[in-house]
């Protein structure tokens, strides 16, 4: 039924078309539409939609994108009249060179992510840490926290609140037992984490905190209409304090890692070029 209607309707389109000229067709695939020596082709507009569009959609989406993609045609032969041959000039070999970069880092990127070795010791990053610590300083406040959000109607608040304080292994996995009854919660208090994540998931908190979640060993209860906030802070680093190694060190792997990368391409490319000459495809005329 689909293919029917769709049918219908570029056949349709293609009596309403066929009045601007016959259609010179480069190939055997079926034209849709022409506009001067722009064709538009059946599998193009198939492309459009499937078999869960209704029919009523698959005439508007055909209609809509004939008439779109007709009018870009137009605007552009009538930019090609009227354009200067020195804009038209930059124009194509901006195209000409926008063409070439998708090529060849389509080509790069698949023979790295062929031969990329993505493995980095501790040693490799620990390294790069040390020879390079006056590039990692802290930028904005960081936080090691734990935190429940729960009901504030909640009929065992007090002894949640004990465990949540005093947070011994028996505690942890007592609070844990109970997670379902929380609508949030966060019990790994030993990742820094940045204080704008922080301000993201606990509600009531507001710039007059500040001073309170930036104190080390410090426990604050907040509340909104409906919930209460658990927060206990275990550590905190300052804005231009240098950053932790395991804070930097996701950092520090994209950076060897795409050294790597760099130096695979440049590799490649000057292999290409050795190939090239020893087989004739390449010479410089002086």
């Amino acid at each position: 039924m689909k293919k029917y209607f769709l049918g219908f309707t570029l056949g349709i389109f293609s009596l309403l078309m066929a009045g601007c000229g016959y259609f010179e067709q480069s190939d055997d695939r079926k034209v849709v539409v022409r506009v001067n020596d722009s064709y538009l082709y059946e599998e193009d507009v198939a492309a459009l939609i499937n078999e869960d569009t209704s029919p009523e959609d698959s005439s508007i989406i055909v209609s809509s994108y004939i008439t779109r993609w007709a009018t870009q045609q137009l605007l552009i032969d009538r930019a090609e009249l009227n354009l200067p041959e020195s804009q038209q000039k930059e124009f194509n070999g901006l195209v000409s060179n926008y063409r070439n970069e998708l090529y060849t880092n389509a080509y790069t990127e698949a023979v790295v992510s062929r031969d990329l070795d993505t493995s980095l010791n501790r040693e490799d990053v620990e390294l790069y840490y040390e020879q390079n610590k006056e590039n990692f300083i802290l930028n904005e406040d960081l936080l090691k926290l734990r935190y429940i959000n729960l009901a504030r109607n909640s009929n065992n608040l007090d002894e949640i609140k004990t465990k949540f304080r005093r947070f011994n292994e028996k505690d942890q996995q007592e609070l844990i037992d109970m997670a379902l009854q929380f609508k949030n919660y966060s019990m790994n208090d030993s990742v820094w984490v940045k204080t704008k994540s922080v301000y993201n998931k606990i509600g009531p908190l507001s710039v007059e905190d500040r001073s309170s979640l930036l104190k080390k060993s410090n426990f604050m209860e907040l509340q909104d209409s409906l919930n209460v906030y658990l927060v206990y802070v275990n550590d905190v680093l300052s804005r231009n304090e240098q950053a932790p190694l395991e804070y930097a060190s996701a950092t520090i792997r994209e950076i060897l890692l795409n050294k790597r990368k760099q130096a695979l391409i440049k590799e490649l490319e000057k292999d290409i070029t050795k190939d090239a000459i020893k087989n004739n495809e390449f010479e410089i005329y002086n």
